[in-house]
């Protein structure tokens, strides 16, 4: 069983990784943009959001003294990163905010994304897999570290880098 198991996990991955790829490097069509949909975006924004949170927690590792340098994420992580296409309108219509406001938008808003998503999962699941309690006095109910302000601010800016760029290399997402 563990072998059919594996070979699922292989099939999908190879799936998933080919879908990446297309999407990077499609060939224009007719103009010099493609146009990804949502799903596009979503699938994109979660492969980035997992690449991302193993870089972070390898690097974390290494600055707690590991030369395993040691990174992990979660599956669950895939559907919550992937989540940043409902975020685009937020970017479009926060756009001429001051920087500053806009970063704390951003953190707010991925505090209030980590948060439900947490509570959600402990509903669904009976556990929260990135549960905080007990690890800093910054935790909020064990979904939220409060510490964590200055990634989110930073993430959210670098959020719009990246939605300026597929809205500049494929166009915006059309809702039909």
């Amino acid at each position: 069983m563990g072998f059919v198991f594996e070979m699922l996990v292989e099939v999908c991955s190879g799936i998933l990784l080919w879908t990446l790829w297309h999407y990077i490097t499609g060939k224009p069509g007719g103009n010099s943009t493609q146009t990804i949909g949502m799903a596009g975006r979503f699938v994109l924004y979660g492969f980035i959001g997992w690449i991302a949170e193993v870089i972070f927690t390898g690097t974390s590792s290494f600055l707690a003294g590991s030369l395993r340098l040691t990174a992990y994420t979660y599956l669950w992580m895939f559907p919550i990163y992937g989540t940043a296409v409902f975020l685009e309108p937020l970017h479009d219509h926060i756009r001429d905010v001051p920087w500053p406001v806009r970063g704390f938008i951003w953190a707010g808003a991925i505090f209030v994304i980590e948060y439900l998503a947490g509570g959600l999962l402990h509903l669904l699941i009976g556990f929260c897999p990135w549960d905080y309690t007990g690890t800093t006095p910054f935790s909020v109910g064990g979904y939220i570290r409060l510490d964590f302000l200055p990634i989110w601010f930073a993430g959210g800016l670098i959020f719009e880098r990246l939605h300026d760029y597929l809205d500049t290399r494929w166009g915006k997402v059309r809702v039909r």
